[in-house]
């Protein structure tokens, strides 16, 4: 089995990082392969073309840059993770983009990502963060995903690089996603 998490943030090893590698790390101490992909761009938000939909190629049209490589991924992973920082309330442009993109292909070729583990991680500062939980969870609901829960929202407080570490609870909240997320997994299996 294997999960593969997306870090949407610009920054690559900042505390949406921090926060996913502490789930991945549960995963793997249950056997299960991981990979984290940092969301570098520039990336390009779908443009709307329905390429996908006449091709069902499972690619997008677009191909300049590594999205086309996450949903090659995502198509192979049993477990998708989805993590962004929290952005005046919202996630950032390069997981929106990857959730678009992605979400279209998947759609359009036969409803890919259906029945796959998937799981929402969300680094913020301050508020704003359930907001961003929602809207990366549509991606799953839409996809017919199955959504682990944990402890509490998978949210990590901090602003400075590292500082969600110095987060007990979210620490913990991902923690116990990492584990739930396992145990669903090996249940589907």
């Amino acid at each position: 089995m294997k999960v593969v998490a997306f870090n949407g943030s610009p920054r690559k090893d900042g505390n949406t990082a921090a926060l996913l590698r502490v789930a991945l790390s549960e995963l793997e101490g249950q056997g299960i392969e991981t990979e984290l992909v940092h969301l570098k761009g520039p990336i390009s938000g779908c443009i709307a073309c329905f390429k996908c939909h006449e091709k069902k190629d499972g690619k997008c049209a677009l191909d300049k840059d590594i999205i086309n490589e996450c949903i090659e991924k995502m198509a192979k992973a049993d477990g998708i993770i989805l993590g962004s920082p929290t952005y005046f309330s919202d996630l950032t442009p390069e997981l929106k983009a990857l959730i678009d993109r992605s979400g279209f292909v998947g759609k359009a070729n036969g409803d890919m990502f259906k029945r796959k583990v998937g799981a929402a991680v969300v680094a913020v500062r301050r508020a704003g963060a359930i907001h961003v939980f929602d809207s990366i969870n549509h991606f799953f609901l839409i996809n017919q995903m199955v959504i682990p829960g944990s402890s509490y929202w998978n949210i990590g407080m901090g602003l400075a690089e590292k500082d969600v570490e110095r987060d007990p609870e979210g620490m913990q909240t991902m923690r116990v996603l990492g584990q739930n997320m396992g145990w669903l997994m090996k249940k589907l299996k």
